[in-house]
């Protein structure tokens, strides 16, 4: 096992090189220039080209792309990648400061959705065709079909019209003030629980439909086993391992920043922080927050992996 994780962490430098020198190169061909961002919304209004090419010397896009892109990676490798663009603050303390806020998010909705889906994909297996089934295959493909944007707008004008509530301006860090962070962050995680719970609770029906067939289920049962000890301590603890793959892919999602979320309810995460930074092209802040995202996914992958085997001593690694 210690061979395989020291192997699969060696494959994490050359995917996160790819990936590092693939939105280097991206963040330079799409259209638009920081200096002229940063003049135009400076008050300037009309600028000279001396102005610019100035500005540009001052912030280094001048300098050849192999330049800045070694600039920028040793400074990874020292984790200093300097300062943005925009802002002319440390990129790594302004990411920084955004990470808690999208852990927690990420956590909560990961709660939620185990919450929802776990419950609703045994109960609808369990009762296949019936009407119980039938009413949760219902709510989940309506998780699926509605937009999140669209549910998020439809429970804020829900909160507004209701209770007078909208998302504040300032947020509140739950250390604090646990109450008024609890009251930020719920809602976002409820939109985006009730979203992944719908792509859980289907696949945790799938897989125990599978799982409920075998032999040794209805061994199970014909020593008279309670349902609910059957369904729960044979059936679910088999069928559980593709839905750990979903909920991990669904947190390394949630990790990278759910931007329409954080963005719809004004949470400083990392996913607003990086639709900030493409649309004023603060190249060194994309650039490290999508390097993040991708180290993220990476490492979970691995920690699935390894809790493969934990759930499952079959399972071994070569």
């Amino acid at each position: 096992m210690q061979r395989y994780i020291a192997r699969r962490l060696l494959m994490l430098v050359p995917v996160l090189l790819g990936v590092s020198i693939l939105i280097f190169l991206i963040m330079r061909v799409i259209p638009g220039d920081p200096a002229i961002m940063i003049l135009a919304g400076g008050g300037q209004g009309a600028f000279t080209e001396e102005d610019l090419q100035a500005m540009r010397h001052k912030l280094g896009t001048d300098r050849p792309l192999q330049e800045q892109y070694l600039d920028w990676v040793f400074g990874l490798a020292r984790l200093n990648v300097g300062n943005s663009l925009v802002t002319a603050r440390p990129v790594l303390g302004d990411i920084g400061q955004r990470v808690p806020v999208t852990v927690e998010f990420s956590l909560l909705t990961v709660f939620i959705s185990l919450l929802i889906s776990i419950p609703i994909g045994v109960v609808s297996a369990a009762r296949q065709d019936t009407w119980v089934d039938y009413i949760f295959r219902v709510v989940s493909v309506a998780g699926l079909s509605m937009p999140i944007f669209w549910t998020g707008t439809l429970v804020i004008l829900f909160l507004v019209l209701s209770f007078g509530w909208m998302p504040p301006v300032v947020y509140s860090s739950i250390l604090d003030d646990p109450l008024d962070n609890l009251s930020q962050v719920i809602w976002p995680a409820l939109v985006m629980g009730y979203y992944f719970s719908a792509i859980v609770s289907r696949m945790t029906r799938s897989c125990m439909l599978e799982v409920l067939r075998q032999d040794y289920i209805r061994t199970a049962r014909a020593k008279g086993l309670r349902e609910i000890l059957v369904l729960s301590r044979h059936a679910l603890k088999n069928a559980v391992l593709p839905v750990i793959t979903i909920v991990g892919v669904q947190f390394g999602t949630l990790m990278g920043g759910s931007v329409l979320m954080e963005t719809i309810f004004v949470l400083p995460g990392m996913g607003s922080h990086l639709v900030e930074s493409i649309i004023l092209r603060d190249y060194p802040v994309v650039q490290t927050i999508i390097l993040l995202i991708a180290a993220i996914f990476v490492l979970i992958n691995l920690a699935i992996d390894i809790f493969y085997a934990w759930l499952d001593p079959r399972i071994h690694y070569a």
